[in-house]
């Protein structure tokens, strides 16, 4: 009777999933049409429940209900539909409006698993409650409110981390070069999570500003950043955008819409019962006309390729980088019960010429259509021009106007990657002051006892190997050194000011100021003819 009810509790979810569906999609049905879709409903209704009992009670093991429901039925609905209608469980949900809040509650640092089992602070905050009390990068959990860290995974251990502002949680870590554990007894606060990183000078009169996702306050703290830099002697930008899953379609508009001229249309949107939405730069970009390089990659999605794709057709800007992931889907998150969510797709994206941002799945599986994807794929019959006149394709992402393709790394810059780096940076720091002058960089002479640490830790590389990632080891390893010396926002500067593609991109200024400048003649002749 237990499982009955149980049963009887979750079922409610499906059908108010199912009635989403159908009444978003039946409003411009006839009412004869309505009513056989309401009866196909039931039945659909009944055999469900009925399928679900005869699995409760005749499975050779013990069914949970909720698994079934949440993580078999739903997402294997969803996964007939799209590769982007999701389900999102309690978990998961609270994480989405987390991140789109830009704010939590905990003691600010990010933790990362070991290939030793055990889990490791990969960075403190600056400026959060870890980090004033002194926590590193590096250090190894042991416990959290005397709760033993080991077997659990890292959303477990950040769950542990959370919790009201102003409350205690007591965390005991080991560090390298301790002789014993270390306890801190850390106050929970409000943490704060940038979607912009903190804009600077890439040289002098070129500014580079990267967005990390598209947050409730991106728009803002983008502008806040421009104006602390004094927008008006910008000569030009580099907008970083790779990397970037999306987010708000709102803040991508308001992003978009601070370089182009007010009412310059950004995007638009459409579905088969939905009619056309078109939005348009509110404010406009006051008339400056610095010119622009956006960096994307392959990693590049949603909102971020609406920026991109804008800026693009209007010709205000020069794509560098890769073609873009190509994802297009308009997406409603509906609220269901037990504090879960419902993410449906109902229409398509459009960028300002009408090509089309999504990439096709209708002819591959959605593992392939993540990870497997054709760089040149486009729609050859989705062709557009952008103001100026230059040829466009949709369907396929947002296809750079300069390729850039980062090489791909061996396995031994893997392994570098993923730990090896991490690893003797903990060791160095474990026996040394975690500090280091400004301007540092890595000499020869650590990277001779990086080597060493390497061999003697079983990691398998030549000398050539070593040689031939000079530079990139130099470079990777300042970025591990410098977030334990200084802090994870001063990594992520040095680490993009000694980017070989941001260099690039403040090259291709002039390019951009002349793609700007000639679109605007094409524009005034084109107006003048009329």
């Amino acid at each position: 009777m237990a499982r009955r009810r149980r049963s009887l509790f979750v079922l409610p979810v499906i059908v108010f999933a199912c009635s989403i569906v159908g009444g978003f999609y039946g409003q411009k049905l006839e009412v004869a049409s309505a009513a056989t879709q309401a009866e196909d409903l039931d039945n659909d209704v009944r055999n469900f429940s009925k399928v679900l009992s005869l699995v409760e009670e005749n499975f050779a093991v013990k069914v949970d209900p909720d698994k079934a429901v949440y993580k078999g039925a739903i997402p294997g609905m969803l996964r007939t539909l799209d590769p982007h209608s999701n389900f999102f469980d309690a978990r998961e949900y609270q994480l989405m409006r987390e991140e789109q809040k830009g704010h939590y509650y905990g003691v600010g640092m990010q933790v990362s698993p070991q290939p030793n089992g055990k889990t490791a602070v990969k960075a403190p905050f600056p400026g959060s409650p870890a980090y004033k009390v002194g926590i590193r990068p590096g250090d190894i959990l042991v416990s959290v409110n005397d709760k033993s860290t080991d077997g659990l995974n890292t959303t477990e251990i950040a769950d542990l981390l959370k919790g009201p502002r102003g409350t205690p949680v007591k965390i005991v870590i080991s560090r390298e070069g301790a002789p014993d554990y270390m306890t801190f007894t850390v106050i929970r606060d409000e943490i704060s999570r940038k979607s912009v990183q903190d804009a600077f000078w890439i040289k002098p009169g070129y500014a580079y500003l990267k967005i990390l996702s598209f947050a409730q306050i991106t728009s803002r703290e983008m502008e806040d950043n421009l104006k602390r830099l004094g927008e008006n002697s910008i000569k030009g930008l580099v907008l970083d955008l790779r990397e970037n899953p999306g987010g708000l379609l709102n803040q991508g508009v308001a992003v978009a819409g601070h370089f182009l001229p007010k009412n310059a249309l950004i995007v638009s949107h459409r579905g088969r019962s939905a009619p056309e939405k078109a939005y348009v730069a509110e404010h406009g970009s006051h008339g400056r006309e610095y010119p622009v390089v956006v960096l994307v990659n392959r990693y590049s999605a949603s909102a971020a390729e609406i920026v991109a794709g804008a800026l693009q057709d209007h010709d205000r800007a020069l794509i560098l980088g890769e073609t873009t992931f190509g994802k297009g889907l308009v997406q409603t998150v509906y609220p269901l019960s037990d504090n879960t969510a419902l993410a449906l797709t109902w229409a398509h994206f459009y960028t300002p010429s009408g090509r089309l941002i999504q990439r096709d799945y209708s002819k591959r599986s959605f593992y392939d259509y993540y990870f497997h994807r054709d760089e040149n794929a486009r729609n050859p019959v989705d062709v557009k021009m952008t103001e100026g006149g230059r040829t466009v394709y949709g369907g396929g992402g947002i296809t750079p106007d300069e390729k850039y393709e980062t090489a791909k790394l061996d396995r031994f810059q893997v392994e570098l990657f993923r730990s090896g780096l991490f690893n003797f940076t903990r060791s160095y720091f474990g026996t040394r002051p975690a500090s280091l002058p400004k301007g540092w960089m890595p000499d020869d002479q650590l990277l001779t006892e990086l080597k060493s640490y390497l061999k003697s830790h079983g990691t398998v590389f030549t000398d050539a190997q070593f040689v031939k990632h000079h530079d990139w080891i130099k470079r990777y390893l300042a970025k591990e050194m410098y977030t334990t010396a200084f802090n994870v926002d001063e990594s992520d500067t040095m680490f993009a000011r000694t980017d070989p593609e941001v260099e690039k991109a403040v090259e291709m200024m002039p390019k951009a100021s002349a793609l700007l400048e000639s679109a605007k003649k094409i524009i005034a002749l084109r107006t003048n003819s009329r």
